[in-house]
C-alpha cells in the first residue's frame, strides 16, 4: 500500500432505490479529496471509501476545524488529512484523482483553478456536485489542453447513500474512466448484483443524465403528493390510514424509498398540537436548479416533459402564498367528491405506477435527444 494517497473528494446529493453497498474492494491504495461545505455527505463519502480495503483516504477542506473534526469522529478512517492545498496535493500519489463538491457556479470554477495549478497531465479532477452540464462541458474544454482529465459525475443517495453506496453517474474520458471506474465500483450502491455505477458519456453526460435523473424524482415526489390528496380528500382517510396505505404498496410494484419514508412522515404527530405533522407543516416550497432545467433543456430539444413539467410548476405555486390566499378567499369550498368504496385505493395505486412509467418514459426521452445533440 502506497503511503501517499490519491485524492478523493466526494459527495452526494437525494435519491431513493439504495440496496446495499458494493462488496467488491478495489485493491489499489486510493485516497480521497474532502471538500465538503454542506457536512455530513462529504464526510460519509470519505468513510465509505476509507472502508474499502486497499485505500487510503487523503482529506482537504478549507476551513481546519472541519478536517480536525472528521479526524476525531472517526480515527479508525486513517484519513491523511491536510492542513493546507499544497499539503494536501503533495501528499498524493501520481496520477492524483480529485473529486470536489463545493457550491455550483463560480466557487467550483475556482476550486477548479487551484487544482489545475497543482495538477499535472493525466491526473483527474471530478466535480461530484450538481452542476449544470452546460457548464461541465466548458470546463472539460478549458482544462483539456493541460492534459489533465476533468470529469462531471452525478452522484445521488444523499447522507444515508453516501455512507452505504450511492448511485453514480460518471461522464468524461474513457482513459479516466479507466481509473474511476473501478473506484467508483467500490463504493457505489448495488441492484441486482451489478454496481449502480456506469460510464455515461464524454464530457457533460453525467451530470446531464443526473439533472433528468433529478427530474424524473422530483416528478415522482409530486405524483406521490396527489396520490396522498386523492386518498384524504376523496377517500377521507386520515393521514395514519394513508400511512398503512402506503406500506402495504411498499410491498408491492410501488416499492421505494419515496414511498417508505412518505408512510413513515404520515405518522408522524406534533407534540405540540397533537395533529398530524403534514397539517401543521409549512406547506410552501420552490423550484430551482436540475428540475428548472430539465424542463428547460427538454423544451430546447423539442421533447414533451408535461409530466415533470408539472411538477416544477406544483412547487412553485405553492411558494406563492399571497396569491393562493386571494383564491382561497374567492372559492371557499371544493366541489364534492363522488362516493368511492375501498377500491379506490387500488385505483390510485394504479394511476401513481402508470404515471411514474410516464415520467421515466418522458426523461428516458430527454436522455435520447440530448445523446443525438451533444453526442
Amino acid at each position: 500500500m502506497s503511503t501517499r494517497p490519491s485524492t478523493w473528494s466526494y459527495t452526494a446529493r437525494s435519491e431513493h432505490y439504495l440496496k446495499e453497498v458494493c462488496p467488491h474492494a478495489h485493491q489499489h491504495s486510493r485516497g480521497q479529496r474532502w471538500r465538503d461545505r454542506t457536512g455530513s455527505d462529504g464526510s460519509n463519502l470519505a468513510r465509505n471509501l476509507a472502508s474499502r480495503d486497499g485505500n487510503t483516504v487523503a482529506i482537504y477542506n478549507r476551513t481546519c476545524t472541519r478536517t480536525e473534526e472528521l479526524l476525531a469522529e472517526h480515527p479508525d478512517a486513517g484519513f491523511v488529512a491536510g492542513r493546507t492545498l499544497d499539503e494536501f496535493v503533495a501528499s498524493l500519489t501520481q496520477p492524483r484523482t480529485a473529486i470536489i463538491m463545493v457550491q455550483v457556479g463560480t466557487a467550483t470554477d475556482a476550486v477548479i483553478d487551484q487544482l489545475t495549478e497543482r495538477f499535472e497531465a493525466g491526473d483527474i479532477i471530478i466535480d461530484g456536485g450538481n452542476a449544470n452540464f452546460h457548464d461541465t462541458i466548458a470546463r472539460e474544454q478549458r482544462i483539456a489542453p493541460t492534459g489533465i482529465h476533468f470529469v462531471g459525475a452525478g452522484i445521488s443517495g444523499g447522507e444515508e447513500g453516501a455512507l452505504r453506496g450511492p448511485p453514480i453517474m460518471p461522464g468524461g474520458s474513457a482513459a479516466s474512466y479507466e481509473t474511476t471506474g473501478p473506484i467508483f465500483d467500490s463504493i457505489a450502491a448495488v441492484a441486482d448484483g451489478e454496481p449502480c455505477v456506469t460510464h455515461v458519456g464524454t464530457d457533460g453526460a453525467g451530470h446531464f443524465v443526473k439533472m433528468i435523473h433529478n427530474g424524473i424524482e422530483y416528478a415522482d415526489m409530486q405524483l406521490i403528493a396527489e396520490a396522498c390528496d386523492l386518498l384524504r380528500t376523496v377517500s377521507g382517510h386520515s393521514p395514519t390510514t394513508i400511512a398503512d396505505i402506503f406500506t402495504k404498496w411498499n410491498r408491492g410494484p410501488l416499492e421505494s424509498y419515496l414511498i417508505e419514508i412518505t408512510a413513515e412522515v404520515l405518522r408522524q404527530v406534533d407534540s405540540a398540537t397533537g395533529k398530524p405533522f403534514v397539517d401543521i407543516v409549512l406547506d410552501q416550497a420552490g423550484s430551482k436548479g436540475t428540475g428548472v432545467w430539465t424542463v428547460q433543456n427538454a423544451l430546447d430539444l423539442g421533447v414533451p416533459v408535461g409530466g415533470i413539467a408539472a411538477e416544477i410548476l406544483a412547487p412553485a405555486v405553492s411558494g406563492k402564498p399571497a396569491q393562493r390566499e386571494a383564491v382561497q378567499r374567492v372559492a371557499t369550498e371544493r366541489p364534492a367528491a363522488r362516493k368511492v368504496d375501498a377500491s379506490f385505493s387500488d385505483d390510485v395505486a394504479k394511476a401513481l405506477y402508470a404515471s411514474k412509467v410516464v415520467a421515466y418514459d418522458q426523461g428516458f426521452d430527454v436522455i435520447t435527444a440530448g445523446a443525438r445533440k451533444y453526442g
